[in-house]
């Protein structure tokens, strides 16, 4: 391990030691097709940005998914609560600007040109370790904690890099003042989430998880057994159209926020706000089906929502 100087914060990319590690533009790349494999939807929303700016969600991305990975990938059963807090300790020297890998590379390059927070990152970290001692959760609130942690958090750290519209002042009085849009940031994680949970029920139940709360699955009377048994009746469809109306409220929430952000962001944005919403239709269109029909939307019907969403970016 290198051992840190007094001063990391004042390297550049440049001038980081990368002994056998890829050029910036080749450490980028190997995001991108991370990226175009693993989050198709999320991938098509990035080509949207401008050059810089893909590039550093592309990195942000799969730190994301490196972290989430320590928990739910191949080697999970390896995982335990020292391996997050050394997966912190490397979070920590990435922020100091030495990278360990390729993938470290980009993101230290990102750090260099945006205004990005450690403790977004530090939560996320939090929610892998939930995952790690919790396969249930008992009310919203806990399951809130959760999603914020694992999802929102990405949210924030987007919305460093896509900044917000200087023009657009949340006080008349005070035009120097720029409104960043933090709440609706953590709704559409929040949103995204619980897309994820409602889409995913099946997949986390034959792992032995039950994400949505207990005690609403009580008020519908239906019971974690009939979850792990996938038993679709009309107490499971009204728990999950009561589940559907949670979440797109949360969407609603975030659509607030998107006129606050930079101009070149909006687009991207609407589009992934909308794809990944869409979502949730199919799952209705499957008659809450979830254990046994994989709810998404297709690739034509993707590319169909783009000009929506791009006359929504320049209109609202």
């Amino acid at each position: 391990m290198l051992q840190l100087p007094d001063s990391p914060q004042s390297l550049s990319t440049r001038d980081m030691p990368r002994s056998g590690l890829a050029s910036v533009d080749g450490a980028y790349e190997l995001c991108r097709q991370v990226t175009a494999e693993y989050a198709k939807t999320f991938y098509l929303g990035t080509l949207l940005m401008p050059e810089e700016k893909r590039r550093a969600i592309w990195a942000i991305y799969v730190w994301c998914r490196r972290t989430d990975e320590l928990v739910d990938g191949p080697q999970a059963a390896q995982t335990t609560a020292e391996t997050l807090n050394q997966w912190e300790h490397h979070l920590e020297r990435i922020f100091a600007g030495y990278p360990e890998d390729d993938y470290d590379l980009a993101l230290v390059d990102t750090l260099s040109k945006f205004p990005l927070d450690i403790q977004p990152f530090r939560d996320m970290i939090a929610g892998q370790h939930m995952d790690l001692v919790r396969n249930r959760y008992q009310t919203f609130d806990e399951l809130y904690l959760y999603c914020y942690r694992v999802a929102s958090t990405v949210g924030l750290m987007s919305t460093a890099v896509m900044g917000t519209d200087a023009r657009r002042s949340p006080a008349p009085w005070d035009p120097e003042a720029t409104y960043i849009p933090t709440e609706e940031a953590i709704a559409l994680g929040i949103a995204n989430q619980l897309t994820n949970i409602l889409r995913d029920v099946g997949e986390d139940a034959r792992r032995g998880r039950i994400y949505l709360p207990l005690d609403e699955l009580a008020l519908f009377n239906y019971t974690e057994e009939d979850l792990m048994q996938g038993v679709v009746d009309d107490r499971w469809r009204e728990l999950m159209r009561f589940q559907i109306q949670r979440t797109r409220k949360y969407y609603t929430q975030a659509e607030r926020g998107i006129t606050a952000l930079s101009p070149d962001a909006r687009w991207p944005v609407w589009s992934a706000l909308m794809l990944y919403s869409k979502i949730l239709d199919a799952i209705e269109r499957n008659n809450y089906d979830v254990f046994r029909q994989r709810a998404y939307v297709s690739r034509l019907k993707k590319i169909s929502y783009l000009p929506i969403a791009w006359l929504r970016a320049i209109a609202l």
